[in-house]
This record gives structure tokens, sequence and C-alpha cells, in this order.
């Protein structure tokens, strides 16, 4: 079940984050083998050359974490984010055209993303579960296919809540195996950790990612 380990995206987004705290945050990813780092796109840079010679990825966010800036907007911070060394991107849906049922525009919004990634980035699009119902979260993760993202993620972290085993399963039945699932905020444990992976998360966002390595 080590394994599990290679799920995490170990994470530090806090706004008070340090160049120093970043170099702890890439040296505890290599230490552990986890699979990515996310940090906010000032750090992506400095990720960058201190992972240069690893395996890990350096994710970031996109539209962070209102998801409420235009798609022109998170189209060019996508952009520019691959250009300073993301390999991956968790992009906010714009939960407030969601619940407009404005779906043309959160279709398209996720697409200026996936477009601007190309080939170069693999897209999570973030729906923030707790802000949802539930034919919300389906709606959200049916656009999030249509418009060619890679994964669905629950939370930015930062709202009312984070991941639940229920919303996990929920966006699994929607996007079977087509999409991979990553499960966000507040898995604090290696318990937790494995709820998510067996409830049908393909990957783990947790600032706890140290903790949890440490209970095997």
């Amino acid at each position: 079940m080590k394994d599990i380990l290679r799920l995490i995206d170990h994470t530090l987004l806090k706004p008070d984050a340090t160049n120093s705290m970043i170099e702890d945050l890439c040296n505890e990813a290599i230490e552990h083998n986890f699979y990515a780092v996310c940090v906010n796109p000032y750090f992506v840079k400095l990720a960058k050359d201190i992972l240069r010679d690893s395996n890990i990825k350096v994710a970031t966010v996109i539209g962070f974490p209102l998801g409420a800036s235009t798609k022109e907007v998170k189209a060019f911070e996508t952009l520019d984010a691959i250009k300073n060394g993301a390999e991956e991107i968790d992009m906010v849906i714009n939960i407030g055209a969601l619940k407009n049922k404005d779906y043309d525009l959160v279709k398209e919004d996720i697409k200026a993303v996936v477009e601007a990634a190309k080939d170069k980035a693999i897209v999570k699009v973030i729906i923030e579960t707790c802000l949802l119902s539930d034919d919300e979260k389906k709606k959200a993760c049916e656009l999030s296919l249509e418009a060619g993202a890679h994964f669905v993620k629950t939370s930015t972290g930062f709202s009312t809540g984070g991941a639940t085993i229920e919303d996990v399963k929920l966006m699994k039945s929607i996007v079977g195996n087509e999409m991979g699932i990553k499960a966000s905020g507040g898995i604090r444990d290696l318990e937790t950790a494995r709820k998510m992976v067996e409830a049908g998360a393909t990957r783990l966002g947790t600032s706890s990612g140290v903790k949890i390595a440490k209970e095997f």
C-alpha cells in the first residue's frame, strides 16, 4: 500500500509561503517519492529548478481559489505557468456560471485552459464540491469531460469543506475511467487517504504527505 505515496500531490498554497518553505516541500517530495508538488504560480520556477533532476512533477493552480476570473485570464495564467515549468494545471471551475446554468460558458472556460495546456500539461478541474448540489457536481464532471480535461478535483481547500468519500464516489460514477479523480482537502492521515483511493480517487492533494508517509 506504500504505492499510495505515488498518488500524492504534496501541496503548499498558503499565501504566506516563502522560498525556504517551497524548498522544504520539494525536498520532502523527493525523499518520500510523491507524485508532484502543488504550488502557487509564483513558485513554479523555483520548484522546477529544485526538482529538475527528479521524477517529481510540478503542479500549479489557475483561477485560484474562486474560479471567477475570465477564460482569457485563466488561459494566460496557464501559458505563463507552463513557460515557467508547470506540468500539471489545477484550474478552478467558474462556480457562479455553473449555478447560473450557463453551461456553455463553464465548458468554454475549461476548454480555454485545456487548449492553452495542449499537450504540455495535464489539466485538473477543481469543481469545489462543498458549494455544489449533487446535480451540480454531476454537471461539472460532465462538462469537464466534454471540454477535454484530464482530471476532476474535489476542492481548493480554501472554501467551506474538502473531499468526502461520497463526493469521490459520485464523481467516479460520472467520469468512470475516462478521467482521473483528485481528492483534495482534509486528507490528513493514511486511513483517510486509503478510503479516498478505495472510493475512486487516483490522485490525492494534501499538505500532510509527510505525516501520511510516517504512518507506514
